[in-house]
């Protein structure tokens, strides 16, 4: 029986091969669609799971009330780790640890190498809690000691040939004029690809509190940006601790009451890591489910295209039904074998679509910015089999359920006609397929208006020709001589210096401190710059002055924007002391994070030494020749250390990686919506010249026009179109909607984005219907009749 299953869907597939090859394009492309995304959506939730403690394992971050609401934070006291350690019976282990990009990269000296890397602070327990693995030392000591550092195999590797070789030898970090000979007490192997976080070495937090002096100075009022880790014990109940410690600040300090801690688990911060009001708001996971979302919808156009076509041809069928039935074969059974051809024809598809996978592949990563690999693991496999299955039996549910329900009776009298729920159900198929086709075409062009948008919209400074670099070595010990001869270059129009970036790729990881002025709180951003940054920015001051060299006393100063004077309902703020500094100059607000986030109150302070990061105004015309030169004497200033430099365009544009993607990825996806819709449409039309080929000769002889059989073709198809259109066009709007709110700054919806792509689908759908109805109506009607 199964043998004879198999050769009827073979018969099957040969009698209808435009059939045939239709869904199996259709199917294969989306396919291919929906296991691209899944390899990519795979990736993104493996993020940071890896870590043996997994479950056990949170973040503790901070609530703080202010005037506006509640601002989370991730950064927490310096001392809280420890704190926590010592109080909290259910932790197993807690460490603090400086976030990423806290600092700009240290160089690293042994001897007569040199070589920049990123490198991170962290409590003695780091390597007890995370599981980046150690190829040399023991996790239970290789922080102990304050002069420890534990380095990467890479970089062990090529300051030392290996990293055995490595471990006992002493090396010297510098960083900003700051330099520590240390003793390499480990190495640690690869950090996996799937880790939010990747660095080169890990020195103590230890050594960093006696480098700030933090037991001098610091108190339980401060705020930090240190990042806090916890694992708790087994059995230990992450509900209760949470509330245990919600009141700890607090209880440190009565100055704390508006300041309440929370744990989130370590591996949610990859994908759910946006919060509003002190609720957790999304992040990532908006992209996993909108890239989820659209290659399922592109695979079920392709299966609504299978249902169309297979329903639509179940007339050339109706015998062999009839003549199974009368031989006993039940509606389960019919059921069955056509639910198995439809699953055979997924699979066809997918050896077809695992090969247009392979071939895209690359050009995939690269805008997805991964290193996807078809891989035969068993997730994957499973993946791809499931997706494939469930492809197969939703593909042929519908088709095998209608033509089961067959009457041998009816189909022997002739007396079987196409039901108007039947009908009616293809129709609605092709308004669905086509509305989701529209809401696609939609969405391209709205989120590429927004994306034009941000690149070309006034941030308040002047971001180009500016480019930025880190300094180390004699750069970093030497600010004042180093800046002063980059101003000499020729080319060069200003230059400065500051700690920390300007421009922050995704929220602000040091959740600024809080400041009171007359009763009012609210949290600030701040940074520390030399002179002339503001001038090099071309920050425009609305009130007050710039910091200068006039003035010896500018140490002590600030410079604050238009959002901090609002926020804290400040008249006349220059010459107001603010905290312990006094207000010299009001600048314009400037866009310092992404257009996603409102502009937040912010504070330029001055140091004369700051220039871990460098930015460099370049003249117009001739940026590749001072670039060139600056390279030049970078490396003349600093013997044997490399010059790499970033425009400050670039850095601006990393901000919106995410959405560039999704512009890209809708472009594409928008294409094989449509793309097998209209393979749909062809099938439908072809089908019906064909079922009415008589009548159309019938039509030609009696004189009617070939623009007349084009419309009778093309008049219903054209009609379900345009109500696709008018399905699609209220919910795209409600799409793209959500979408821009997530911007605090955006683009007006216009009438255009919904009229254009309702136009661009009905004149698709009008090509596609129009072609094959051309065809049909030129064929001659001797041809069409010959049998008569």
């Amino acid at each position: 029986m199964i043998w004879h299953s198999l050769l009827l869907i073979y018969r099957n597939f040969q009698r209808f091969k435009t059939t045939f090859l239709i869904n199996l394009i259709g199917l294969s492309t989306g396919l291919a669609c929906a296991l691209a995304v899944y390899l990519w959506v795979s990736d993104e939730m493996s993020f940071d799971k890896y870590h043996e403690n997994d479950s056990r394992l949170f973040r503790v971050m901070e609530n703080q009330r202010t005037n506006q609401g509640i601002n989370t934070s991730w950064g927490t006291h310096p001392l809280l780790a420890e704190s926590l350690l010592d109080e909290m019976p259910e932790i197993e282990y807690a460490a603090a640890v400086t976030p990423p990009g806290f600092f700009p990269k240290f160089t690293l000296v042994s001897k007569d190498k040199n070589i920049q890397a990123d490198g991170k602070y962290a409590a003695k327990n780091f390597f007890n809690i995370f599981s980046y693995p150690l190829i040399q030392g023991n996790a239970n000591q290789v922080l102990a000691d304050k002069s420890a550092i534990v380095l990467s195999e890479a970089t062990a590797t090529a300051l030392f040939g290996s990293p055995k070789n490595a471990v006992g030898k002493s090396i010297e970090w510098q960083l900003a004029g700051l330099k520590q000979t240390c003793i390499i007490s480990g190495v640690f192997g690869p950090i996996p690809a799937n880790s939010s976080e990747q660095f080169d070495f890990v020195l103590t937090f230890d050594s960093f509190k006696d480098i700030m002096k933090m037991g001098q100075q610091i108190t339980w009022e401060d705020m930090g940006p240190f990042h806090t880790y916890i694992v708790l014990k087994q059995g230990a109940n992450a509900a209760n601790f949470e509330s245990k410690i919600a009141g700890l600040l607090e209880h440190k300090s009565a100055k704390n009451k508006n300041r309440t801690l929370f744990i989130e688990p370590y591996s949610a911060k990859y994908l759910y890591g946006e919060y509003e009001n002190g609720v957790q708001a999304g992040g990532r996971i908006e992209y996993v489910k909108m890239f989820s979302g659209i290659a399922l919808f592109v695979l079920l156009i392709a299966c609504i295209n299978f249902m169309n076509l297979t329903t639509a041809k179940a007339t050339r069928r109706v015998k062999e039904i009839g003549v199974r039935k009368t031989l006993g074969a039940t509606r389960l059974t019919l059921v069955i074998h056509f639910l198995a051809e439809s699953v055979l024809m997924a699979f066809l598809a997918l050896f077809v679509a695992v090969t247009i996978v392979q071939i895209v592949l690359p050009q995939f990563n690269e805008i997805t910015g991964k290193q996807l690999a078809l891989e035969l693991k068993p997730s994957i496999i499973g993946g791809f089999l499931g997706i494939t299955l469930l492809t197969g039996l939703l593909a042929g549910s519908y088709p095998a359920f209608y033509l089961s329900g067959f009457k041998p009776a009816a189909v022997f009298r002739g007396t079987l006609i196409n039901s108007v729920a039947n009908l009616w159900t293809r129709k609605a198929l092709v308004v669905f397929q086509f509305a989701l086709s529209v809401l696609f075409i939609v969405c391209v062009l709205v989120v590429h208006q927004q994306i034009a948008y941000v690149q070309n919209k006034s941030l308040g400074y002047d971001k180009s020709n500016i480019i930025s670099f880190e300094t180390a070595g004699k750069s970093a010990q030497q600010p004042a001589a180093f800046l002063a001869e980059i101003k000499r270059i020729p080319g060069v129009a200003n230059a400065s210096g500051m700690w920390g970036y300007f421009v922050r790729v995704g929220p602000s990881e040091l959740g600024g401190p809080q400041l009171e002025w007359e009763g009012r709180k609210t949290s600030v951003n701040n940074l520390a710059v030399n002179y002339d940054m503001l001038e090099t920015l071309g920050i425009q001051i609305k009130t007050g002055r710039s910091f200068s060299r006039q003035f010896r006393s500018d140490s002590t100063k600030v410079i604050v924007n238009e959002a901090l004077v609002a926020s804290l309902g400040m008249q006349d703020p220059v010459g107001k002391v603010l905290g312990k500094a006094q207000i010299v100059g009001v600048v314009k607000d400037f866009h310092y994070e992404s257009l996603h986030e409102k502009v937040e109150p912010f504070i330029f302070r001055l140091e004369p030494q700051a220039a871990g990061t460098v930015l460099v105004k370049l003249a117009p015309r001739r940026e590749q020749e001072t670039i060139k030169a600056i390279q030049q004497f970078y490396q003349q200033f600093n013997p044997g250390l490399t010059f790499d430099y970033q425009f400050l365009d670039a850095a601006y544009q990393a901000q919106y990686a995410s959405e560039r993607r999704v512009a890209v990825l809708s472009r594409y996806f928008a294409g094989l919506a449509i793309v097998i819709s209209c393979f749909g449409l062809l099938g439908l039309t072809a089908f019906a010249a064909e079922k009415r080929r008589k009548e159309i000769g019938v039509r030609k002889v009696l004189g009617a026009s070939e623009l007349s059989i084009v419309y009778l073709l093309s008049s219903d198809l054209t009609k379900l179109v345009i109500v696709a259109i008018g399905v699609a066009l209220p919910i795209s709007y409600l799409v793209v909607s959500q979408w821009l709110n997530s911007f605090e700054y955006r683009i007006e919806l216009e009438f255009w984005h919904f009229l254009g792509a309702g136009l661009l689908a009905l004149l698709v759908a009008w090509l596609t219907v129009g072609t094959q109805a051309v065809r049909a109506a030129r064929v001659n009607p001797v041809i069409c009749l010959r049998d008569e």
